[in-house]
């Protein structure tokens, strides 16, 4: 559960952005998504290595 403390004569609007940073921060709508479907694991390794290859290549082309 998340607590923001309000500080005397602030504004609501100020708060709830305070609020809403704080719930991206904690990733918890991420969480969900990702729960929401089983991802097999080799479908997840399968991306990992995809995502190292693509960052590897885009370094490479920096270079030359």
């Amino acid at each position: 559960m998340l607590i923001i403390p309000i500080k005397d004569g602030e504004n609501i609007d100020r708060a709830l952005k305070r609020y809403k940073r704080k719930f991206d921060k904690t990733g918890t709508v991420r969480q969900l998504r990702a729960r929401t479907a089983f991802i097999k694991p080799s479908v997840k390794n399968r991306i990992k290595v995809q995502k190292a290859a693509y960052i590897q290549n885009m370094k490479d082309n920096l270079e030359n």
